[in-house]
C-alpha cells in the first residue's frame, strides 16, 4: 500500500540524505520524494512516497525520522483525506504532419505546451499519477524522446465546515 510522509525539516544542508539514508539502512524504498521551501522560513517540507504494506511499518518509518536532529514533524497523510499531484514534462514526436493530433491530446488532458521546436514538443501536465500515466500512454506512439516526473506532493484536504 502507498503511504505519504510528510516532514517538516529545519533547512539545513544535508537533511535531505540523511533522510535517505534511514530509508535505505532499514530496507525502505522511496518511490518519490519532493522537497521545497515551508510556511517557515528556516524549514522545508519534504513529501515522501513510499509502499509499505503494514501500518506498523509506516509508525515505524515515522518513530526513525523523529530520532534525526533536523526533523520538526512527521505526518502520514491519509489517502482519502489528501489532495496529491505531480508534475511531469513530456518531449514527444510532433512533426507538421501529427502536431495538431499532438496538440488536441494534450488540450483534452489540460496540459499546456511548454517549448515547440521543427520536430518536438515539451508538455507540461499537473494530475494525479493516473492522469500522467494516461497521457504518456496516449503520447506513446507519436514517440516519446523524454520524460521528466517530479515526484508527488500532498496536502491534507481542508476540512469542510462542519467537520473537525
Amino acid at each position: 500500500m502507498r503511504h505519504i510522509i510528510s516532514a517538516l525539516v529545519v533547512n539545513h544542508s544535508g537533511v535531505m540524505s540523511r533522510v535517505a539514508g534511514l530509508f535505505s539502512r532499514r530496507g525502505y524504498n522511496i518511490e518519490s520524494i519532493a522537497v521545497g521551501h515551508s510556511e517557515e522560513p528556516d524549514q522545508s517540507r519534504m513529501i515522501i512516497v513510499v509502499d509499505a504494506d503494514e501500518d506498523q511499518v509506516v509508525e515505524q518509518i515515522e518513530k526513525q525520522l523523529y530520532k534525526l536532529v533536523d526533523v520538526v514533524k512527521v505526518n502520514d497523510i491519509p489517502p482519502g483525506e489528501a489532495v496529491v499531484r505531480e508534475l511531469a514534462m513530456i518531449k514527444v514526436n510532433a512533426g507538421s504532419q501529427n502536431r495538431a493530433e499532438v496538440l488536441q491530446i494534450v488540450d483534452i488532458f489540460r496540459a499546456k505546451v511548454v517549448d515547440v521546436s521543427s520536430r518536438a514538443v515539451v508538455v507540461e501536465i499537473t494530475g494525479s499519477s493516473d492522469k500522467i500515466e494516461a497521457l504518456i500512454a496516449l503520447l506513446r506512439p507519436f514517440g516519446i524522446r523524454e520524460i521528466v516526473r517530479a515526484g508527488q506532493i500532498a496536502m491534507v484536504r481542508t476540512a469542510k465546515k462542519g467537520e473537525k
